[in-house]
C-alpha cells in the first residue's frame, strides 16, 4: 500500500496511524504533532489513517473528513481542504437535481444548511457531505478554514495551488479558542466523570473557577493522573455535561477525596499533588448555560 503512495508522490511517502487514545492523552497527542513535524521538515508526506485494527467501535474517530480536522487542530493548520466528488456544497444535492446552486461561503453553519447537506453520498470513503460540515466545524472552533473542492477535478485541485476557489468556503469565528482549550473541547469520549453539586457547577460556568474536591460528589468510571474527565451536574434530574478537563488525580484517589477541602487532601491520601482536582487551566466550558 505505501508502495502505492509512493508513485504519486515525489517526496518520501510515511504513513502515520492513529488512534483515539492518541489524541485524548495529552503527552502522545503532543508526540504525534512532534512525529508528524518532523516527518515534514524531514520532507516526507505523511498519509494518515485510523489504526483500525486497535479500535474498537465505541472509541473509534469514526469518518476520515473528522479524521482530518483533528489532524488539522493536531497541527495548528490554516487550511482544511476536504475532496469530495463534487464542486462543494449545494443547496440541493446535484446528483439528483440539475437545478442545485453552489454555495460559495458558508460563515455560519445553521440547521438549515446541515438539512440541504443530507446524509452519505457517494460510495467513496465512509461519509458524505454531512460529515464535511461536521469537520468544517470542529476545525472552525481552532480558527482553521475549511475548504472543500472536487478530488476528481485537476482544474480544482490546479486552482488551489494558485490561491483560487472552485468549490466552498467555511469560514471561521475571527477569535482563536486557546490551543489547549481547543484540544480539550475536540477530545474523543472522556475516560470518566466526576459529579460534582450545583455550587461547583455554577462557579465553573460562571467565574471561570477550577474543580476542588469539595464540590464532588460522585466519580464514574477508570482513569489515571492526567486523563481527560467530563464534569457533570445533576439538573432537574438530568445528568448534563458541564467542562471537559485533565484531572490530577486517578479515579481511585478521586473517589477518596468527595467533599474533602482542599488543605486535607494531603492527610487523605499522604500526599497531593495539587490543590485542585481539574485546574482552570486545563478545563473547557461544554456548556454555559448547564449550570444555570
Amino acid at each position: 500500500m505505501v508502495a502505492l503512495w509512493q508513485r504519486f508522490f515525489d517526496q518520501p511517502v510515511a504513513q502515520v496511524l492513529l488512534t483515539h487514545d492518541d489524541l485524548r492523552n495529552r503527552r502522545r497527542y503532543l508526540n504525534a504533532r512532534a512525529t508528524l513535524r518532523g516527518l515534514l521538515a524531514l520532507g516526507a508526506v505523511p498519509v494518515i489513517n485510523e489504526n483500525d485494527t486497535v479500535a474498537v467501535d465505541e472509541l473509534k474517530l469514526g469518518d476520515n473528513d473528522n479524521l482530518a480536522a483533528h489532524v488539522a487542530i493536531l497541527m495548528q493548520a490554516d487550511l482544511l481542504v476536504l475532496l469530495s466528488d463534487v464542486d462543494g456544497l449545494f443547496d440541493r444535492d446535484p446528483r439528483r437535481d440539475a437545478q442545485a446552486q453552489p454555495i460559495l461561503r458558508v460563515r455560519r453553519i445553521t440547521p438549515a444548511l446541515r438539512a440541504a447537506a443530507g446524509g452519505a453520498g457517494s460510495n467513496v470513503g465512509t461519509g458524505g457531505m454531512a460529515t464535511k460540515l461536521d469537520a468544517a466545524a470542529r476545525a472552525g472552533e481552532a480558527g482553521i478554514t475549511t475548504v472543500v473542492i472536487n478530488g476528481t477535478s485537476h482544474v480544482a485541485l490546479e486552482a488551489l495551488q494558485t490561491n483560487r476557489l472552485i468549490g466552498t468556503r467555511f469560514d471561521h469565528p475571527r477569535s482563536r479558542v486557546a490551543a489547549r482549550k481547543t484540544w480539550l473541547k475536540n477530545l474523543p469520549p472522556a475516560a470518566g466523570r466526576l459529579l460534582v453539586d450545583s455550587g461547583a457547577a455554577k462557579a465553573i460556568a460562571e467565574r471561570g473557577a477550577s474543580l476542588l474536591p469539595r464540590g464532588l460528589v460522585a466519580v464514574h468510571g477508570e482513569f489515571a493522573r492526567g486523563d481527560a474527565v467530563q464534569v457533570t451536574y445533576i439538573k432537574r434530574g438530568v445528568e448534563v455535561a458541564v467542562a471537559r478537563g485533565l484531572c490530577q488525580y486517578n479515579a481511585s484517589e478521586c473517589n477518596r477525596l468527595i467533599g474533602t477541602r482542599s488543605d486535607e487532601i494531603g492527610v487523605r491520601l499522604g500526599y497531593a499533588y495539587t490543590p485542585e482536582l481539574v485546574h482552570r487551566d486545563d478545563l473547557v466550558l461544554l456548556n454555559t448555560r448547564s449550570a444555570t
